[in-house]
């Protein structure tokens, strides 16, 4: 038993594939339209691991996501190095993404920060 992918909905769709292949090295297929529905979406692919899938549909919702909520709280990435955790934190920033936490190491043991991205989405950035 494997995760094979997990999906997120977005408003603009281009905008989230390029955050995920900027700054996490993620290579997209060539995406999917269903011109009945107006369905568009790309699959994301990392180096290893299961994928990201991108999703918008006209009409969606958009509602605020507290951090402390039921369902999902983050897409952690494994990025290797601790130095790559800092590395990649400090560009994040530098671009104007709003840093939650660290780079630290948690009382789990994780060196990580944590990074609202994605229309309010956090990502998690991990060794």
């Amino acid at each position: 038993m494997k995760i094979e992918h997990a999906a997120l909905y977005v408003n603009d769709l281009e905008a989230a594939k390029d955050f995920f292949v900027r700054y996490l090295d993620a290579v997209p297929n060539e995406g999917y339209h269903n011109p009945r529905t107006d369905f568009r979406s790309y699959f994301l692919t990392f180096g290893e691991g299961a994928r990201l899938e991108l999703m918008n549909k006209p009409g969606m919702s958009d509602l605020s996501k507290p951090a402390v909520r039921t369902g999902y709280a983050h897409i952690a990435f494994s990025v290797g190095s601790r130095e790559k955790v800092e590395e990649l934190t400090a560009r994040l920033k530098a671009d104007g993404y709003e840093v939650l936490s660290g780079p630290r190491t948690t009382g789990d043991g994780y060196y990580e920060s944590c990074v609202l991205a994605v229309e309010g989405n956090q990502i998690e950035i991990t060794v």
